[in-house]
Order: structure tokens, then sequence, then C-alpha cells
């Protein structure tokens, strides 16, 4: 019946599990996560090293801790791309639970680093961002709400997703951390658009944000501060903002040459938030455009293969998978070009960071697991079945 219905499709019966990975994987959105990876040891060879002078360490030592939680990254990448989708929605919910609990705790026993948001837990050796780790589990587990509501009989998923969000950016707004608060806002509202959200629901919750960005502003000298900045006609050349500015005119299109730029020895977050003006001011405009091209190559590869999923969860965890890469990197290169507000969010892959690498890592191999060629798994199969 299943034949007559979807359209016969070849099964591969006790095919091993390298090879039917390999088989079913999307190799070019592969290829391009390594290839940002790769960049980002590039970049850290040079952003890394007047921090790694400034606290003592060796010329390479944050270019080894990068290579070492970006390893880490990639393995859990691999292991996670080679799960069952039933097997993702499990992990994502551990997971979601544990970086739920830990968010929580963190006014009590988190640390700021004296950088005024309390968002880290301090292990000593190296320190943990919660939040990081949340996002991909909450994206699975809003998406699984949401696919529920959808069956006959189902439980109201949307409106338990919608509470559930509001709770998690309630909590992030807290630290304060207004920069992953949108995203995950973002991600949540691309899922309810295309679960089916009315247009009016989806203009009210704007509304909604809209009141307490500005209630935040009045509020919160912190999210203030950097909205006038922002808005400001005239840019300090002394701020992190006006030393990306200016790193990015002096690249040109070919850049200043590799090791010739200055804005490294600048910056504090050169190495982190402001990692693609070392990008454009020592390769110059052609790194950028790449850069750029292999996000959108990752972005829209993986939304026609989800276009063509029947599943409604597997469509919509992979749209909120996506939705949120895609946007974090273009946040992150739109504040150095001063296009957005500043956000304190690192490039995907290619900034430093062992709590963004690895939840980076996990979050990508869920999007290479839902997005596997499966039988039978086409939507456009469906009508080919019916047209017969």
């Amino acid at each position: 019946m299943t034949e007559m219905v979807y359209g016969a499709v070849s099964v591969r019966e006790g095919e091993p599990v390298l090879p039917k990975w390999w088989r079913t994987v999307d190799k070019w959105v592969l290829s391009c996560i390594l290839m940002l990876f790769g960049i980002g040891l590039l970049l850290g060879l040079a952003a890394s090293v007047p921090l790694a002078e400034k606290n003592g360490f060796g010329a390479f030592h944050y270019v080894m801790r990068q290579a070492v939680f970006g390893g880490t990254a990639m393995v859990a990448m691999l292991i996670t791309s080679m799960m069952s989708p039933l097997m993702v929605r499990r992990l994502a919910v551990l997971g979601f639970l544990i970086a739920f609990v830990a968010l929580m705790g963190l006014p009590f026993l988190g640390t700021d680093f004296g950088k005024g948001a309390v968002r880290w837990y301090s292990l000593g050796f190296a320190s943990i961002q919660p939040s990081e780790f949340l996002k991909p589990g909450f994206i699975v587990v809003a998406a699984w709400m949401m696919a529920a509501s959808q069956e006959i009989n189902g439980p109201p998923g949307k409106s338990f997703s919608l509470i559930l969000a509001t709770i998690i950016v309630l909590l992030l707004s807290l630290q304060p951390d207004f920069g992953q608060a949108s995203l995950i806002l973002f991600a949540w509202g691309v899922m309810y658009f295309v679960a089916g959200a009315p247009m009016v629901l989806l203009a009210g919750i704007a509304g909604a944000v809209v009141m307490a960005g500005s209630f935040a502003y009045n509020s919160s000298e912190h999210f203030a501060r950097r909205i006038d900045g922002f808005l400001s006609p005239d840019l300090d050349p002394r701020t992190q903002l006006g030393y990306a500015a200016n790193a990015i005119r002096e690249g040109g299109f070919f850049g200043v040459g590799v090791g010739e730029g200055q804005v490294k020895w600048s910056l504090p977050d050169a190495h982190t938030d402001f990692i693609i003006a070392v990008a454009a001011e020592e390769y110059g405009l052609v790194l950028v455009l790449c850069i750029i091209a292999l996000y959108s190559v990752i972005v829209v590869r993986s939304m026609l293969r989800l276009i063509r999923e029947r599943d409604p969860f597997i469509r919509l965890a992979g749209t909120g998978l996506a939705a949120m890469f895609g946007v974090q990197a273009m946040i992150n290169m739109g504040v150095a070009v001063r296009l957005l507000p500043a956000k304190g969010m690192t490039l995907p892959f290619v900034s430093y960071g062992g709590s963004s690498l690895i939840a980076g890592g996990i979050a990508v191999g869920m999007l290479l697991a839902f997005t596997r060629t499966r039988p039978q798994g086409e939507i456009d199969e469906i009508f080919q079945g019916r047209g017969r």
C-alpha cells in the first residue's frame, strides 16, 4: 500500500552505517563546513597572536585550543549526522533539559569574566556557555511540539513552544544576552511560520518584541549604550566598531597581505566577534565573499532538501536549524560593517570559542541528519503517486 501511494524506492537492506551515511549525506554542505573551519584556523593564526602575547602564552596558544575545540566539534558533527531523526530528537531533548537547568543556575553559579553579562560557567581550564547548547536543543524540541500539534487530536504544541520560547528569552535577557535571545526568537518564528501560523498572530508577536525592545532600552544601560552607539551618525575611531570599520576599508579588494593587518592589535575581540574584520583587512573582499558564499550554500542547499521532505517534524527542525545558522552568521558580519548593533555573537566555525564551536558542530550535525536522503522521503513522490 505504501508503494502504491508514495512510489517504490529501493532500500539497501543491511547496508553498513558509514557507506549508507556517505551515500545519503549532503556532501556540499559537509564540504562547506570543513572549509569554514579551515578558514577559521587560518584567521586564528593572525587574530589570536596579540591576545596570546598579552596573556603571556605562546604565540599559537589560542590556535591550538581552537584546533582541539574544532576537532571535537567535527567529531560531534559527524557522529550526530549519522543518527536517525528519532535518535537526534532524543539527543536534543536530553541536551535541552541539561542546558535549560544550567541556564537557570547561571545567576547563582555563573561568571561574567569581567564582561558585564553572566553567561558562563568557569571550569578553570575552560568555560561553558549554556545558551550555545540550548539553541539546537530548543529548536528540535519546539519543532517536535509544532509537528505534534498538526496530528489529529494532537496537543497544543504551538502554544507550548511559544511559552517555552518566552521563558528562554526572558532568562537570556536577564543575563543580559539580547543577541542569543533574538536568535532563538527568530528561529522559533521561522518554524512557526512554516508550521502555518496566522499572520495576525505573527504581527502581534512582532509588536510585542518591539515593546520589549523599548522596555529594554529604557531599563538597561548596557542595551541602551549599544543602540545609541549604533544610531549615532558619528563613529568613534577608538571603539571596536571604529577599528573594525577602518580595517575593512584598509583591506580593499585583495587585502594588505598575510600577517600585515593592524586591527588584531587594537581589537580585544578580534579572534571572536570581529574575526571578519581581520579577514577583510588581511585578505580583502575576496575572502569575505568566499565566506559569505559558503554560508549561503549551506543554508540554501539545506532548505532545498527540506522542501522535498514529507515528515513535518524533520522539515520544521531542519528549517529552524538552517535559519539559526544563517542568521547568526549574518548578525556577526552585519555588526562588523555597522549594519546591526553590537551583539557579541561569534561567526559559526570561524570565530574562536569552545562552546560555540562544539555546540555549532552538534547543531550542523543535526541539520545534516535531517537533510540526508531517505527512501520515500520526498513530498513530490506523494503528488506523483496521487496523479497516477
